[in-house]
């Protein structure tokens, strides 16, 4: 998630609280879910659109989204021709950062569906996922560098999407709703034909060095 004009107006205060905090504990304390937390069964718990890239996304109030093949969410800025056309989080993962004292809730963190029950970085590339009973998706990516810190960032020490959020590519298009069952069609094997090299090089990168 990128910084929002309303995120810049508590980034200065949430960058000292933050500076304070970690001269106080010597560290900042890395945002991660715990395996033990995903119990299932597996389903959607938020679909979350937005009018622009890099924003906070805003639940959908129906329920209810057009998901369409080789595109995305019908209705999301997100979407598009490329390899990230959709993605996700876990309720858990949104859980940990509430934890660590922020107020956030699904779509913060810009993901189109807040799952639950799944931890999907078990999951590896070229996994295709159901979701609903329409839609396909296959995961194109695990994680994602941010070049710009967000406000989030500042105030927690992390954020937690880019170490637990996926994307992926949208095989079959259709409709989805809240609360519909997530299913693992086919393990992947680490491979994905959509996702271009120096995407996986550029994460596999930031793991290396320890800023992902």
């Amino acid at each position: 998630m990128q910084e929002t004009d309303k995120d810049s107006v508590i980034l200065a205060a949430a960058r000292r609280e933050l500076e304070d905090r970690a001269a106080q504990t010597g560290s900042t304390g890395r945002l991660r879910s715990s395996a033990d937390a995903y119990t299932g069964p597996a389903r959607v718990r938020s679909i979350n659109v937005s009018t622009r890239k890099g924003t906070r996304k805003a639940p959908v109030a129906s329920g209810v989204a057009r998901v369409v093949e080789q595109h995305g969410l019908a209705e999301d800025a997100h979407a598009g021709h490329w390899h990230r056309q959709v993605s996700f989080l876990a309720e858990e993962s949104v859980a940990e950062a509430r934890a660590h004292g922020l107020d956030v809730k699904e779509g913060d963190f810009g993901e189109n569906f807040t799952t639950e029950g799944i931890n999907l970085l078990t999951l590896p590339l070229g996994t295709q996922l159901r979701v609903g009973d329409e839609v396909l998706v296959e995961i194109s990516q695990i994680g994602k560098v941010c070049h710009t810190r967000c406000a989030i960032y500042y105030l927690a020490g992390d954020c937690i999407f880019p170490h637990e959020g996926i994307f992926g590519v949208v095989l079959n298009g259709g409709e989805v709703h809240v609360g519909d069952a997530i299913e693992i069609v086919r393990m992947g094997d680490g491979t994905c034909t959509f996702t271009p090299p120096e995407a996986l090089a550029e994460v596999e990168r930031a793991r290396a060095d320890g800023t992902l």
